[in-house]
């Protein structure tokens, strides 16, 4: 005869933690989506006679990274809300 162990309650998590995930899996998305800017040539300084001077070049990846925050507070692609849920999942299964 096979006996089970009765189900754990699920255990709740406690606010500041899922506030503390998702920030993380907001900042992974920003990372995620400044690579693909940078990968885009996003971070090249500009053709013609409108560049940024010579400083740009130092500048253009704190653009890049404000950018791909800016994407991720308007609702990004998504990955930071897979994520999130992903990784509660986890932490509700234990």
């Amino acid at each position: 005869m096979i006996t089970t162990l009765p189900a754990s309650p699920p255990t709740a998590i406690p606010p500041a933690d899922l506030s503390r995930l998702r920030i993380a899996a907001e900042q992974l998305e920003a990372g995620f989506l400044a690579e693909m800017l940078k990968a885009a040539g996003l971070d090249r300084p500009a053709e013609g006679g409108f560049g940024g001077g010579a400083g740009e070049e130092h500048y253009a990846s704190f653009l890049i990274d404000a950018q791909a925050q800016a994407l991720v507070r308007a609702g990004g692609i998504g990955l930071a809300e897979s994520l999130f849920e992903a990784l509660k999942g986890r932490i509700d299964n234990g």
